[in-house]
């Protein structure tokens, strides 16, 4: 098991968010976390990464408390990828991933060529080394995106974490994006995603955990999860889930809203 939460307890000051969350990430699997506005899904995320220590309960990698962990250490186990991130100066698409060595560098070290080699083979694993010298800023944001994900790579984690990466991009990025993901979970990268698209976690999870109110409610595959049914609940709205042929022989399920 690489992933263990067991009784999560976390919240803001006196303010509980999330009551009791426990859930698993395996090697190689694909996990997506669907659920309101609102419902502790950043919250969880934030515990996970060490940025809001837990009040209960537990987080543990491989056996090991999280909590406990330097926080270099959490970086070379967990890389999280943000929906956007515009840095402060116009640096190069090359030293932007470079910036994921970090948790391997110290104050007095220089970059290494190790260090320059795996940000260059996270490049070449999403297709994307011919952009290094280009300028981040000036990039598309599907480009962007995939820029964050190399740079989560050259952290060399074991999970990578995302909040919402698809948010800010058009149809066509989304799909980009989301093929690169499924690519690196099918060789052996670990994926946990939160998304607010239901089609996206029918896409591409393995599993699906579904939050509502700083509980998670449901964990399954995402075609037992995401019902008609689960999504009235939590997005108080109407939906209806489908199952349509994609193409001959091929079928997918799909979320149709009624208006």
């Amino acid at each position: 098991m690489m992933l263990d939460v067991c009784d999560l307890r976390c919240g803001y000051g006196k303010t509980e968010v999330i009551h009791g969350a426990s859930l698993t990430v395996e090697r190689g699997e694909f996990v997506c976390v669907i659920g309101a506005n609102g419902c502790g899904k950043t919250t969880l995320l934030k515990a996970l990464l060490g940025v809001l220590k837990p009040t209960g309960g537990s987080i543990t990698i491989d056996g090991k408390d999280v909590t406990t962990m330097h926080e270099k250490e959490v970086a070379r186990h967990l890389a999280y990828i943000p929906q956007a991130h515009i840095p402060p100066f116009p640096f190069t698409v090359a030293d932007m991933v470079l910036l994921g060595r970090t948790p391997y560098i110290n104050r007095l070290s220089v970059v290494s060529d190790r260090d320059r080699m795996v940000a260059y083979r996270a490049l070449r694993l999403l297709s994307i080394e011919h952009l290094g010298s280009r300028i981040y800023t000036q990039l598309s944001g599907g480009q962007e995106q995939l820029v964050l994900i190399a740079r989560a790579l050259a952290q060399e984690p074991d999970i990578l974490i995302m909040d919402e990466p698809t948010a800010s991009l058009d149809f066509g990025n989304q799909q980009m994006v989301l093929s690169r993901m499924s690519a690196l979970a099918a060789m052996g990268m670990s994926l946990l995603m939160v998304t607010h698209s239901p089609d996206h976690a029918l896409l591409c999870a393995d599993r699906v955990l579904v939050m509502d109110e700083g509980e998670i409610v449901g964990d399954g595959p995402p075609e037992e999860v995401i019902t008609s049914e689960s999504l009235c609940r939590i997005y108080k709205s109407n939906a209806r889930v489908l199952d349509v042929e994609v193409a001959p022989g091929q079928r997918a399920s799909v979320c149709v809203p009624l208006i």
